[in-house]
């Protein structure tokens, strides 16, 4: 699985990194970004979780 934040519509709310850590955290801008390219295994529904919660859908994932 991989996933994507979508610069222009994240509002650095933080949702996501302090929900998945290990896969979202916050650029240089303040804005959330993957850090990894592929989702591990383990925590794709933390990532599937984090991406549902985002208050702007800025969040994209796909298998």
């Amino acid at each position: 699985m991989k996933t994507f934040v979508d610069q222009d519509a994240c509002i650095s709310c933080g949702m996501c990194v302090s929900s998945c850590n290990t896969v979202y955290e916050f650029n240089d801008d303040g804005k959330a970004e993957a850090q990894v390219d592929v989702v591990p295994p383990e925590l794709e529904e933390e990532a599937k979780q984090a991406a549902a919660n985002c208050p702007t859908s800025a969040i994209a994932v796909s298998e």
